[in-house]
């Protein structure tokens, strides 16, 4: 079944409360603050400095803090077994150029490699409107049939997509992941950059941007959305490439090694700062320093909950 996303912009504003319900709450708070403390996961995946992965690495090589204070690890895992619950959205709006049938094939032949019984993949379109072509299925064939409906034209709702499928991905069990096919262009009122990137983070959300940029002159591209689509990436722990119709498999065959290679690093935040809405985290290898491994992760995740908005 092809489903249109309703955009819901509706704006609740916040419920005022007692004095003496947030001075209960503060007094709690210093209290106990670690009753609140939940697990916080973080993908991290490490590459040398020529791109390759490096895999072998071991919980005691790693060092995790959260805004300037050390964590202990508490979970670790080598090439997570974690079940993967993957949106592929690609842009079918008049501003893309990438060849629809090679386009086509490419994705079918990452569906068929990528999924696995435990994994789930949906399929979305965005154009003027977000549609998802086919709901969350671990059926390859489901997602190639869905692929054989892409339309072409109209503008690009590229932050409405980012932002529901956020929401779409928010509360499945395991990895969420968001790749990208597009140009990064936004035509659409709705959504801003901060929203998109707001969901994806208050979600765990991690992106992989596909970049289409259909000529290499700077006056040809959008280079507003190729920086979108980069900083949505880097911000959220995911990967950027820049691909043409004929590079289009080469790029799904790194997201699929990047998937399949990760480490999760688990912690539960201690000596927090109560009133601080978003924490920072950053992930090192000491012992190996000078290899000057690049390590790719969330920057940071939001501890209060989110107020509803557009």
């Amino acid at each position: 079944m092809i489903c249109k996303l309703a955009l819901h912009r509706q704006f609740h504003p916040r419920l005022p409360l007692l004095a003496l319900t947030l001075g209960f709450a503060a007094r709690l708070a210093a209290q106990d603050f670690s009753l609140q403390v939940q697990l916080v996961n973080v993908g991290v995946s490490v590459t040398d400095r020529n791109g390759a992965i490096v895999g072998g690495l071991v919980r005691d090589d790693f060092s995790l803090q959260e805004d300037g204070r050390p964590q202990r690890i508490a979970v670790f895992e080598r090439q997570s077994e974690r079940p993967l619950n993957l949106i592929l959205a690609i842009d079918t709006s008049d501003s893309v150029s990438i060849n629809r049938t090679l386009e086509e094939r490419a994705a079918r032949r990452f569906t068929q490699a990528i999924l696995r019984p435990q994994d789930r993949m949906s399929l979305f379109e965005f154009a003027s409107w977000v549609w998802e072509l086919v709901p969350f299925t671990n059926h390859a064939e489901q997602i190639d049939q869905g692929l054989r409906h892409l339309h072409q034209g109209g503008g690009t709702a590229f932050y409405d997509t980012i932002s529901l499928g956020s929401e779409r991905l928010a509360g499945r069990q395991g990895r969420k992941v968001l790749i990208l096919v597009s140009d990064g262009d936004d035509t659409v009122k709705g959504a801003t950059f901060d929203q998109a990137l707001e969901r994806a983070l208050r979600n765990e959300v991690m992106i992989y941007s596909l970049i289409d940029v259909p000529i290499e002159a700077s006056a040809g591209r959008d280079l507003r959305g190729e920086h979108a689509l980069i900083t949505l990436a880097e911000q959220t722990g995911g990967k950027s490439f820049y691909v043409n119709a004929s590079g289009l498999d080469r790029a799904f065959a790194q997201v699929s090694d990047d998937l399949r290679t990760q480490y999760l690093l688990g912690y539960y935040p201690h000596l927090q700062e109560p009133g601080t809405n978003f924490h920072r985290i950053e992930v090192s290898v000491p012992a190996r320093a000078s290899e000057m491994l690049n390590l790719r992760h969330r920057t940071g995740y939001y501890s209060d909950s989110p107020i509803p908005g557009p």
